[in-house]
């Protein structure tokens, strides 16, 4: 059965060659066939589209004023076919993802360069947060993915961990003869502490680290930078708990020193998470596999 956007395909090619067998001919339909579409299709409007004659088919003045719209509308739906083919392709489209200022400095800047670099047709928004935050603005809709702190407890959530990263202790040049040799946490806890807020999961890792063992933080700073950590560290306000994988420039360059635990505190990770429930995007489905193959954690 022939369904109403048909009969206006069959409408407009009509149209455009003043004749039912000419139609038919690019349509790849008998002339029988478009001439009884036109005729349900007039039928269905209540109105005469075409006048008729030996020479062929013309526009009354009703179906011209159809047919401006029925253009108008083909072409539409041709641009919306082009452009989705083009998302396909990977020549449009955006990716909306969500991160903290230290993961997106890093960790995700050489992905988004390396995936910019082949795909320079994908637009990029990133929304800043803490990762309760970027969470709870995942599951409004608002990203597309979170790239964030390790562990997070949520069965709503698709999560893969892409890096390991470690918690430790640095110093400045302040405290060089206090930690020459390996030291327990218990002894850098006398010390001043630099630490990030509770609010973050960092934090909260560490502080439930630190509690099985009867152990609590008391610090002297609490920051919402991790970057900050470094900058108050190296001016000698205190031992600051940091993440080593994103503290190697000033420990390379001898800004830092890193303290020689008795114990590790366990290694936690970051990872992208994404809802079950909403499909991604073939853009995003790309960057995340661009991240995953290049950070396969065993």
């Amino acid at each position: 059965m022939v369904n109403k956007l048909d009969l206006y395909r069959i409408f407009y090619e009509v149209s455009q060659h003043n004749s039912f067998s000419k139609a038919a001919k690019s349509l790849y339909l008998t002339q029988p066939a478009v001439s009884q579409s036109i005729s349900i299709l007039e039928e269905e409007l209540a109105i005469r589209l075409f006048n008729r004659s030996p020479q062929g088919v013309s526009l009354t003045e009703e179906g011209k004023h159809l047919y401006d719209y029925v253009h108008s509308a083909l072409n539409l739906l041709d641009s919306g076919e082009k452009k989705l083919e083009e998302f396909k392709l990977l020549k449009g489209g955006k990716i909306a993802i969500g991160v903290g200022d230290t993961i997106s400095r890093y960790f995700l800047l050489p992905f988004l360069e390396s995936f910019h670099y082949q795909y320079p047709d994908i637009s990029f928004k990133l929304i800043n947060g803490t990762t309760s935050e970027l969470i709870d603005i995942l599951k409004q809709g608002k990203i597309d993915i979170a790239i964030c702190n390790f562990p997070i407890d949520d069965d709503k959530l698709e999560k893969i961990i892409c890096a390991d990263i470690q918690d430790t202790f640095v110093y400045g040049s302040n405290y060089n003869n206090s930690f020459s040799k390996t030291t327990t946490i218990e002894e850098i806890l006398t010390y001043p502490i630099i630490c990030l807020d509770q609010e973050s999961v960092s934090r909260r890792f560490v502080d439930n680290f630190l509690k099985e063992k009867g152990l609590s933080l008391k610090p002297e700073f609490e920051l919402g930078s991790h970057d900050l950590l470094l900058d108050f560290a190296k001016i000698n306000l205190g031992i600051a708990c940091v993440t080593r994988e994103f503290s190697k420039a000033y420990i390379e360059q001898g800004l830092l020193k890193e303290i020689k635990l008795t114990e590790s505190i366990p290694k936690r990770s970051i990872g992208i998470c994404y809802l079950k429930s909403v499909s991604l995007s073939l853009a995003s489905q790309k960057f995340v596999h661009l991240i995953v193959n290049d950070t396969k954690v065993d």
